[in-house]
């Protein structure tokens, strides 16, 4: 294991946000997912909303989230 369970970390920054895709491993030995979108706000803080998933549900998770990433296609290619 890793420090504090992590064992994979990587990131997207855009212009308003930034996303985590972190992979780590809780304190029984299972695998999660760790969603973290960081947002700066105006008084210079941080607004932090994290999302887990575990291993047994990943695929369900990634089965509905392509779902919902192909709509999004759809719809913005018509436009």
């Amino acid at each position: 294991m890793a420090i504090r369970g992590e064992i994979f970390s990587s990131q997207v920054i855009t212009e308003k946000r930034t996303y985590f895709f972190n992979v780590k491993e809780d304190r029984t030995g299972s695998h999660f997912l760790n969603l973290v979108e960081s947002k700066k706000m105006p008084n210079g803080s941080f607004e932090r909303h994290s999302v887990m998933v575990y291993e047994e549900d990943i695929d369900n998770f990634m089965r509905e989230l392509s779902k919902a990433v192909r709509m999004m296609d759809s719809k913005k290619k018509k436009f």
